[in-house]
Parts: C-alpha cells; sequence; structure tokens
C-alpha cells in the first residue's frame, strides 16, 4: 500500500486501486484554490501512474462536495483570473480541469456521492466515469443561484447523460434533488446504503481484466460518443491494433486457459 497526502486531497492505493478523498470535511470539501490545485494535481499523478487499475473519488465527513467556497476565493480577486485563465495551449483552465482532467486519465474513475454535491462538486463527479450515491445525496447545478452559469467542464459531461431540455431546466433553476431522481434521471450509474463499498467490489471487478483493455474501452468512448459513424469506426480499429496481440491480451487469453492466477502487466500508454 502507498499512501501520498496533501492539506486538501489524500490518495492511497492498494491493489492498483488509488482512493482519492477530498479532505476539506469542516467545510463540506468546499472549493477553495488549494482544493483545486490538489485535486489538479491527484489527477496528473494518477494519469502518469501505469499500475493503477481503477480510481474512487469519494469525499471526507458529511459531503462529497458542496461547491465553490465563494467566500474563501472571493478574498483575492486574483484567484478567479488563476482559476478561469487557460494557459498555454491547454484545452481547459485550472476551474475546468478539476472535473475534465478526470476523462483524461486513463484508468476507469468511480465518484462516490454522498450528503451534498453541488455546483462545481457536482461537475467534478460528472467528470468520473462512474457515480455511486446513497438515495439522499442531494445535488444540485447550483450557480444560476449566484447569477452564474457552470463553468467546471459541464458543458462537455452533462451532454453525454442527459438530453438539453433537461440540462437546461437542472442549470437555470439551481433545483435540488436527490440520488434516486438523479438516477432515474441517468446523472447516478447506482445507489446504494454503502456506495463506497460497492464502488471498491466494482474496482476489483475492474482489476480483473486487462488494464490495457479497460483503458482502451475508456477512450474509445470519450472519444466517439459524440463523433460521426467514420470517426467512431475508425477509433474502433486504432484501438484495436494497439491492444491486439500484445502482452496483456495474451495474458488474458491465458488467464481464461488454464492458467487464472497469471497476473497482467502494468497499463501500455495509447
Amino acid at each position: 500500500m502507498s499512501t501520498r497526502d496533501s492539506e486538501r486531497v489524500l490518495i492511497t492505493i492498494e491493489d492498483g486501486i488509488a482512493i482519492v478523498t477530498l479532505n476539506r470535511p469542516d467545510k463540506y470539501n468546499g472549493l477553495d484554490m488549494p482544493m483545486f490545485e490538489a485535486i489538479t494535481r491527484a489527477a496528473k499523478t494518477l494519469k502518469k501512474d501505469r499500475s493503477v487499475r481503477a480510481i474512487i473519488l469519494n469525499g471526507a465527513g458529511d459531503a462529497f462536495c458542496s461547491g465553490l467556497d465563494v467566500k474563501t476565493v472571493s478574498k483575492n480577486p486574483v484567484n478567479f483570473l488563476k482559476l478561469l485563465v487557460k494557459p498555454g495551449r491547454r484545452i481547459s483552465n485550472l476551474a475546468q480541469g478539476v472535473g475534465y482532467l478526470w476523462r483524461d486519465v486513463p484508468a476507469p474513475v468511480i465518484a462516490v456521492t454522498h450528503g451534498y454535491c453541488f455546483g462545481g462538486g457536482f461537475q467534478i463527479a460528472l467528470g468520473a466515469d462512474f457515480r455511486f450515491s446513497t438515495a439522499d445525496c442531494e445535488f444540485s447545478i447550483m450557480e444560476s443561484k449566484w447569477g452564474l452559469i457552470p463553468d467546471m467542464s459541464l458543458t462537455v459531461t452533462l451532454r453525454e447523460l442527459v438530453p438539453i431540455d433537461l440540462a437546461k431546466e437542472l442549470t437555470m433553476t439551481a433545483r435540488r434533488f436527490d440520488g434516486t431522481e438523479a438516477k432515474a434521471m441517468g446523472l447516478v450509474s447506482r445507489i446504494s446504503d454503502d456506495p463506497m463499498a460497492e464502488a471498491m467490489n466494482f474496482a476489483r471487478e475492474l482489476a480483473e481484466r486487462s488494464p490495457d483493455a479497460v483503458a482502451a474501452s475508456k477512450l474509445l468512448f470519450n472519444r466517439t460518443w459524440n463523433a460521426t459513424d467514420k470517426t467512431a469506426l475508425d477509433w474502433e480499429t486504432k484501438l484495436q491494433k494497439k491492444v491486439l496481440g500484445r502482452t496483456n491480451q495474451r495474458i488474458a487469453v491465458a488467464r481464461n486457459s488454464g492458467s487464472p492466477d497469471k497476473p497482467f502487466r502494468d497499463r501500455r500508454d495509447f
């Protein structure tokens, strides 16, 4: 087991499963500048770690994340510039990256939500590949309550899950809804009394598969879900060529042909 700590985000890795914990429980894991920076570092660090097979993203204390800590961030107007400026040729700025960067991590990401999942916190969860939640977790795209719009990558992540009229409704009204309704709308993958335990079981299931096949599957759907037919079919061929006959694909065959305990190698880069 390895553990990596910062004040705002804790990372523990065991048996290839990384647990990333937002760690500001006294503020319901509200997003201040150190939290933005720590989440960004965590995503970038785990992207490079080819031994990681799955990631669980959760919040310490009584909430997943209550969203932007407006009071703290507003103390220095320069903070908003830091959040919104897009350096160089990066696709996302600091605010967008806390959600969007998880899409770029090859390992599948499971967000485990409870308590509050508001505003920026909801957008972080939407950046994950899966969302496991308690039934009573409260969700809201809360920005319009403060005269703002969502700007932490929701325009990319939400469109894959709900129709445009529902996206507009939830954004314009900022209304709260619970995990049960979120599941019915397609915003939550699973409801559980113990979503963390369920996420761990799911992560272990993913870890039983070739890490190359899992990472390639994530990349395949991220690149093709809203693409043209030609682009989608091209990506199928491109990625299949990268896994077919490679070491982990041969190990997968062996594991299904009499050597079930043969270990996979670390994920390759795509």
